[in-house]
């Protein structure tokens, strides 16, 4: 048998069998690959139905919550369009509130402006009424310094007539200082017999002594006044009270121009009559009191109405 099969087809026999081997071989591995691949093709089928289906309770919850927001957002849309709505009310509401309160500003602006122009007003009289305040206190300072200076200057002078006549005290004379002047006070029996005008020896020996002193005094004016009784005058040279006392205050003025450095000038006689008296009673104590002469020495106050004059 063995010599019935050629050596040749027996060797490409054997080749294809060794072939086939070869192929089944390469046919199993493949097969085996195919298997392990196959299985991992099937778990990742396994892994990606588990992921789809997962992937699907995602899309459903995510639907869920898409819906629910969509739901936010309309209601959010409305309460927005509301918020619109009452924001439009609020500015128009607003712009008419501020436009009243602009007219309500620009009218207290201007009640300010003329309050302010007022005070400014007042400010301007302030100042004016301060400076003329300071002005007269200036004046008052000086007023009181010029009535400070006569009032000491009037009591030199009180001082210097009360010196010079000073022997004539107990004789019915009585010089006292008041309203700014010197005040002489002679009674009659000092001067003059009574219903007389002529002077006596002692009463121009008094009035000889006060010329002195009015010489020296050359800025003092002398007014003289005559005063008498209530008691009417019956007959004779003199006649009434009137008279009398307008006489008797030129006698004196007489006597005290016998002194040259006495100018008339400053001499001014005047009859009082009875009509000023020191007592009214009707006594003769009274009347007594009321026979006299008063010779009011008054300074020269030129300075001071100076000052008066500039303050008017």
């Amino acid at each position: 048998m063995v010599s019935c099969v050629p050596s040749r087809m027996y060797d490409d026999l054997k080749s294809r069998n060794t072939n086939c081997e070869d192929e089944l071989e390469k046919l199993k591995n493949n097969n085996l690959k195919l298997t392990t691949s196959n299985d991992e093709c099937q778990q990742k089928a396994t892994d990606m139905s588990h992921e789809i289906s997962y992937l699907l309770k995602d899309t459903t919850a995510l639907g869920t919550a898409n819906r629910r927001l969509t739901g936010l957002y309309n209601d959010l849309s409305i309460s927005y369009e509301k918020l619109v709505a009452n924001n439009d009310q609020l500015l128009s509401e607003n712009q008419s509130e501020s436009r009243k309160l602009i007219v309500e500003l620009q009218q207290t602006q201007e009640k300010l402006l003329r309050k302010e122009d007022s005070l400014l007003r007042r400010e301007a009289v302030m100042n004016d009424l301060t400076t003329q305040l300071k002005s007269r206190e200036m004046r008052v300072h000086e007023l009181e310094r010029i009535i400070a200076e006569k009032d000491s200057s009037t009591k030199a002078l009180k001082d210097k007539v009360t010196k010079a006549l000073i022997g004539f005290a107990n004789d019915g004379l009585t010089v006292e200082q008041k309203n700014g002047r010197v005040y002489i006070s002679l009674e009659e029996k000092l001067l003059f017999a009574s219903g007389s005008t002529a002077i006596d020896f002692r009463g121009e020996e008094a009035l000889s002594k006060l010329a002195g002193v009015l010489a020296k005094e050359k800025d003092i004016n002398v007014q003289i006044e005559g005063h008498t009784d209530d008691v009417p005058i019956k007959g004779g040279p003199v006649k009434d009270n009137w008279d009398l006392s307008v006489l008797r205050a030129t006698s004196v003025v007489r006597v005290l121009l016998k002194n040259d450095g006495v100018a008339p000038i400053r001499l001014t006689p005047a009859g009082k009559g009875e009509f000023t008296p020191i007592d009214p009673a009707k006594t003769v104590e009274a009347r007594k009191k009321n026979r006299r002469i008063e010779i009011i020495l008054t300074p020269n106050y030129d300075e001071l109405l100076e000052v008066l004059e500039i303050k008017k």
